[in-house]
C-alpha cells in the first residue's frame, strides 16, 4: 500500500509540473503555442459579486477547501475580505442580499436534493429557510425580501406545475401564496413583494392574468398566440396598475413597451429598433423604472432613457475603452456598481465602481490565464440562403494563418430559439488557438430578428434550417476563406443535432461531426420533456411536429433512423442523466457505426446531465475533442 501511495504522489507530481510548466508557456513568451482546454474551462477563482443595498459590503463565492463558499469585502474598511461560510461538503451555488446584514444561499445539490440557506455577515449564523427537498425552485422577480419573506416557487404538490410561496427568513417556513390551476408558466411580483402577475399557456395560446393586490383572484387581461410575445420586465413606480415589457403585438419586433394591466392595452412605445428585437430592457427593481433597452445588431447596443444611467455608462466607458460592459448589481442609492468588462478577444474581468470618487478597482480577472494570449477576432458576416433569406452570422478566423487556407469549423448554436452574439466565448477561441476558423450560423429560427424570421423555423429542425447553415459553409468555399477539404462541424443541443443530421446527409460537405448531448431521436426528444416542460408540448409539436400526426416528418429528421448514411468519423459527448435524451438510445446508435466501422469517439459520463458540470470531466470533454478534430482537420 505504501508503494501504491507513493507511486501515485509522483505520478501526480508529474501531472501537476507539466500542467504548471505548460501553463507558462501556453502565452507568456510563446503567442503561438496551443493554450491547454484548461485555460479555457476552468472555474472561476471568485464569481457571483453582489452589493448591498447600503453599498458598504461586496459579497461573491470563492474557494474554501475546495468548495465554494461566501465571503464579504467590506468597501469602507480598506476592502477587507472575510469569509462568512465554511461549506466543506457541498459548495454554494448562488447568493443575493436579503438586506444589508443577510444574504441567502442555494447549496450545490446531493442526489437532486435543493437547500435554501441564511447566513448574518456580523455573527456567521447559518440557518435553514427550506429543509432538503428534492423539488426544483423557480426564484420569482424580483428576488428581494421584504417583512421578512420573499416569493419562490416550487412544483412540491405537482412535478409539472409551480406553486407560489412566501419563504420567511425569520422561520424555517413557507406559505402557500398561489396554487397553480395547471398552465400558470410564469409568475410575477409587484415593488411591494405582491405577486400580482401571472402568464398562462395552453401551449398554443398566452394569456396575461392580473390582480390588484393579493386578496383578490386573478382575471384574464389579454390573450396571444404563443408566437406573439408579451415579456414582463417589472411593475411601474408612477403608476401600479402599469407594467414595463418586451412585446410584438401588432408589429414584428419586440419592442420595448408600457401596459395598462387593467385593459391589457399598450399605452406607450418606449423604443423599438426597425431591424432587431429589443433583446433586453435595464428595470430598476427599486425605481421600479426603465433605464435603458439594449438590442443586438452584430454588436450589443444601447439606448438610453436617462441621463443618469447613460453618465454612469460614460464614465465607466471611460475608463474602459474598447470593452462591452455589463452592470451586474448596484447599490440602492446607485452610487457602488458591480461591472463586468469583455470583447471578443478578452473574457475581460469584474469591476468595482465607485462614482462618487470616480474610482474603478478590479475584483477579479474572468480568465487570468489567457491575460497574455494572442486571441481572435470575430466579425460579422451575411449570406443569402438558397430561398433567397438573408442570413446574418461571424466568422472567427485563427489568429496566425500560414501557408494554405485554414480548416474550419462549423458551431451552429442550441435552441434552435437562441441566437450567436459577438461576445468572448471559450469555445470559439479554444477553436481558433488551435488553428481552425470557426463559423457561426443565426438560422431562420433563432431570435432576436423578429418573429416572422423566428417562425419561419417551425418545422424546418431537418430542412430549411440544416439548409442555411449548408448554403452558409458554401458560402465559404465561393468566398476562399477557408479549406473545402478540412471542414467539420461541432454544436451541443440542437446544435449537436445539426452536426449529426450533417454527417447524415452531407457527408460529401464535412470531414468529420461531434455532438455534445445532441438530439438523435426527436420521438424520444418529444416524448422525454421533463414534467416542467409539459405545458410547452403542444407548442413543441408545432415548431418541431408532431409524432402522432406527422411521423414520417419526425422520422426524416431523426439522425437514429438515417445512420446508415453516416460515413465520416463522428464523436458524441453524452451524460448518463441527461433528461432529454436516453444513454441506451445513444449506446444503440453508437454500436450501429461501430458495427459499419465508422470512426467513432464516444465519451460518456453516467454522472452528468445535459452538459458536464464536473470541471474535471468538463475539461477531459475539451481534450478529446480538440483531438478528434486534429486527428480529422489537420
Amino acid at each position: 500500500m505504501g508503494l501504491f501511495s507513493n507511486m501515485v504522489r509522483c505520478v501526480l507530481f508529474l501531472l501537476v509540473t507539466v500542467s504548471v510548466i505548460g501553463h507558462l508557456v501556453s502565452c507568456d513568451g510563446g503567442k503561438d503555442r496551443i493554450i491547454p482546454a484548461a485555460d479555457f474551462f476552468s472555474e472561476p477563482e471568485k464569481t457571483n459579486f453582489r452589493i448591498s443595498p447600503n453599498g458598504k459590503y461586496l459579497a461573491y463565492l470563492g474557494g474554501y477547501a475546495g468548495q465554494k463558499n461566501i465571503f464579504i469585502i467590506h468597501l469602507d474598511e480598506g476592502s477587507r475580505h472575510q469569509r462568512i461560510t465554511s461549506e466543506t461538503e457541498l459548495g454554494i451555488q448562488s447568493c443575493f442580499w436579503a438586506n444589508d446584514d443577510e444574504l441567502i444561499f442555494t447549496k450545490d445539490k446531493r442526489n437532486d436534493s435543493l437547500q435554501v440557506f441564511a447566513v448574518n455577515r456580523s455573527t456567521l449564523g447559518v440557518r435553514h429557510l427550506m429543509l432538503p427537498s428534492t423539488v426544483k425552485l423557480r426564484w420569482i422577480s424580483p428576488s428581494k425580501v421584504i417583512n421578512n419573506g420573499f416569493l419562490i416557487s416550487l412544483n412540491e404538490r405537482d412535478s409539472s406545475v409551480f406553486d407560489v410561496y412566501r419563504l420567511r427568513t425569520d422561520a424555517c417556513q413557507k406559505e402557500l401564496v398561489a396554487r397553480n390551476p395547471g398552465n400558470i408558466i410564469r409568475w410575477y411580483a409587484d415593488l411591494d413583494g405582491e405577486l400580482r402577475l401571472a402568464l398562462a399557456s395552453d401551449s398554443l395560446k398566452e394569456t396575461m392574468l392580473y390582480r390588484d393586490s393579493e386578496k383578490k383572484p386573478f382575471r384574464a387581461v389579454v390573450s396571444n398566440s404563443f408566437r406573439n410575445s408579451i415579456m414582463p420586465l417589472g411593475f411601474s413606480a408612477e403608476n401600479r396598475n402599469h407594467i414595463f415589457a418586451l412585446s410584438n403585438i401588432n408589429r414584428d419586433k419586440l419592442a420595448l413597451v408600457e401596459i395598462d394591466m387593467n385593459t391589457g392595452r399598450e399605452v406607450r412605445l418606449i423604443y423599438s429598433h426597425p431591424d432587431v428585437d429589443v433583446s433586453h430592457g435595464g428595470y430598476s427593481t427599486d425605481r421600479g423604472e426603465m433605464s435603458y433597452a439594449s438590442y443586438f445588431t452584430w454588436k450589443k447596443q444601447r439606448h438610453f432613457l436617462n441621463e443618469e444611467t447613460k453618465n454612469v455608462y460614460h464614465k465607466i466607458e471611460q475608463k474602459l475603452q474598447g470593452y462591452e460592459l455589463m452592470v451586474l448589481d448596484r447599490d440602492t442609492a446607485r452610487r457602488r456598481f458591480i461591472v463586468r468588462s469583455y470583447t471578443d478577444k478578452d473574457p475581460g474581468a469584474v469591476y468595482y465602481y465607485d462614482m462618487a470618487k470616480d474610482e474603478l478597482t478590479k475584483l477579479v480577472a474572468n480568465n487570468p490565464a489567457l491575460n497574455d494570449c494572442e486571441l481572435a477576432e470575430m466579425k460579422p458576416v451575411t449570406y443569402y440562403a438558397r430561398d433567397g433569406r438573408q442570413i446574418h452570422g461571424y466568422l472567427t478566423m485563427p489568429p496566425k494563418i500560414r501557408g494554405r487556407k485554414p480548416p474550419v469549423i462549423v458551431y451552429p448554436h442550441s435552441g434552435p430559439s437562441n441566437r450567436d452574439r459577438w461576445g468572448f466565448d471559450p469555445e470559439v477561441q479554444f477553436f481558433a488557438n488551435r488553428g481552425y476558423a470557426v463559423f457561426q450560423v443565426n438560422y431562420r429560427g433563432s431570435t432576436g430578428y423578429g418573429k416572422e424570421f423566428w417562425s419561419a423555423g417551425s418545422k424546418e429542425w431537418g430542412g430549411k434550417i440544416q439548409d442555411d447553415i449548408t448554403d452558409g459553409v458554401r458560402w465559404l468555399i465561393q468566398e476562399r476563406k477557408v479549406d473545402s477539404a478540412r471542414i467539420g462541424i461541432y454544436g451541443a443541443g440542437f446544435g449537436g443535432y445539426s452536426a449529426l443530421h450533417g454527417a447524415c446527409f452531407h457527408s460529401d460537405l464535412y470531414a468529420c461531426a461531434a455532438s455534445y448531448s445532441g438530439f438523435i431521436n426527436l420521438f424520444t426528444y418529444l416524448k422525454e420533456v421533463p414534467p416542467y416542460f409539459k405545458p410547452y408540448l403542444q407548442m413543441y409539436y408545432e415548431t418541431v411536429g408532431n409524432p402522432e400526426t406527422e411521423p414520417e416528418l419526425i422520422k426524416s429528421m431523426s439522425p437514429v433512423f438515417h445512420s446508415d448514411q453516416i460515413n465520416i468519423p463522428v464523436f458524441i459527448a453524452q451524460g448518463g442523466r441527461d433528461s432529454w435524451s436516453t444513454v441506451n438510445e445513444t449506446n444503440q446508435f453508437v454500436q450501429k457505426l461501430k458495427k459499419r466501422k465508422v470512426p467513432i469517439t464516444y465519451l460518456l459520463r453516467e454522472e452528468e446531465g445535459r452538459y458536464f458540470r464536473n470541471e474535471e470531466n468538463r475539461i477531459l470533454f475539451y481534450n478529446e475533442l480538440g483531438e478528434f478534430f486534429d486527428k480529422y482537420l489537420k
